[in-house]
């Protein structure tokens, strides 16, 4: 297996966490959050397990618990990027060095875990990618050209090479936490592309570890031409948000 893809230049040599929570946001995954969190607690054992439930209408707060997660329950939806500031604001608050995010429908392979935190040695932020190499990932042919044409974006502005911009399997290390603790964004697909922008303009590292992801157990996503036309204008959209916003960054305190 290839290892991490990373840019040119200084690496940062950031510490591997000694505490290390994985966030696992989740909207009606009751079918499949218990297992999920089983997985991350077999796969990353070291590891403290938070499922953040975004106002979910089923039981997945009781089957997060049941299985051995701490649960927070939001008030209203937020959304996979509220939730996951939620995790972010949680861990910062609580001590941990290192934030995981795994989804809770079970797509992301929890054997990766371990990889991505490891990744953390040389990065703040550490992507999970389909299409690096791991495994091949089925995905509709237009969909897949957005897909490529995003990654080539953001690696033209990131200033490395990124094949899954879109992939929400990420770990992140203390800077990057900071950051992310006060600034994520919420919109659709901020907390993907958008965040990555504010990791570019907070200058944190990017790099990513090529990983296997199963097909989505709930729901579709985009597929045909007019449909990803719009997933693009939406994503180029936020890519075009995170550069004219003003961020908060760590350590120096600066607003970009």
């Amino acid at each position: 297996m290839d290892g991490p893809t990373t840019a040119t230049g200084d690496e940062r040599s950031a510490p591997v966490a000694s505490r290390a929570l994985v966030v696992v946001p989740a909207l009606n995954e009751a079918p499949s959050v218990g297992a999920v969190v089983q997985s991350i607690r077999t796969d990353l054992p070291h590891a403290d397990t938070l499922v953040v439930d975004d106002h979910s209408s089923d039981e997945t707060a009781y089957e997060a618990r049941r299985a051995g997660a701490t649960v927070a329950q939001l008030p209203c939806t937020l959304g996979v990027g509220g939730a996951m500031r939620t995790g972010y604001r949680y861990a910062l608050e609580h001590g941990y060095d290192v934030v995981v995010q795994v989804d809770g429908d079970g797509q992301h392979d929890t054997r990766h875990l371990q990889e991505l935190v490891d990744g953390l040695a040389h990065a703040d932020v550490v992507i999970g990618a389909r299409f690096a190499g791991a495994d091949p990932y089925a995905v509709g042919r237009a969909r897949r050209g957005v897909m490529l044409l995003l990654a080539r974006v953001l690696s033209t502005l990131l200033g490395v090479r990124l094949t899954d911009v879109t992939s929400g399997y990420r770990a992140v290390g203390p800077r990057a936490l900071r950051v992310y603790a006060e600034n994520y964004p919420a919109e659709y697909l901020g907390d993907t592309l958008e965040a990555l922008v504010i990791a570019r303009r907070c200058g944190l590292q990017v790099v990513q570890v090529p990983v296997r992801m199963t097909a989505r157990e709930h729901g579709s996503p985009s597929q045909g031409l007019l449909r990803s036309a719009v997933y693009l204008g939406r994503a180029l959209a936020a890519i075009g948000l995170g550069m004219v916003r003003r961020w908060s960054c760590e350590p120096a305190g600066e607003v970009l």
